[in-house]
């Protein structure tokens, strides 16, 4: 069965793809669902539209994860933490404290955009991903400095 899809479906396709799917999964499942709709040839340019917008937003998306992208890898960040005469950190620093350094730098980042695989445990300068979209990853400068209170 030939269906249009009206919003990205994993596994299947894009929103605006005609695909061929499985009579039982179209029927069941994409249709009754709202995720796509019967492919007709009065439908095939409905699909067309929804290509062009669905590229202009991920064109869009992707100018600002760029302009985002520029400030964080020129802001370098910093962050104080309680630490001991070593370097070592008394807890750690994680995914949230990276936020609120950006924050305090002006520039809004997400939880999820934040690929940290463990907690910074060390003073020190580090490097964290920030992965704002799917084409567009940034290395920041994160320096953990001992907090002097």
């Amino acid at each position: 069965m030939k269906v249009v899809l009206r919003s990205t479906v994993e596994g299947v396709g894009k929103r605006g793809d005609i695909v061929d799917v499985a009579d039982g999964h179209g029927r069941n499942y994409l249709i009754p669902q709202g995720l796509a709709m019967r492919a007709t040839p009065g439908v095939e340019l409905e699909a067309q539209a929804m290509r062009r917008a669905e590229g202009i937003r991920d064109a869009n998306d992707k100018a600002a994860a760029d302009a985002i992208a520029a400030r964080l890898g020129s802001t370098p960040l910093t962050i104080a933490a309680r630490a001991s005469d070593e370097g070592r950190l008394f807890g750690s620093v994680g995914v949230t404290e990276v936020i609120g350094a950006a924050a305090q730098a002006g520039i809004e980042v997400e939880r999820k955009w934040v690929d940290l695989d463990e907690p910074i445990k060390e003073t020190g300068d580090h490097s964290v991903t920030v992965r704002i979209h799917p084409l567009v990853a940034v290395a920041v400068n994160v320096t953990v400095i001992a907090d002097e209170s």
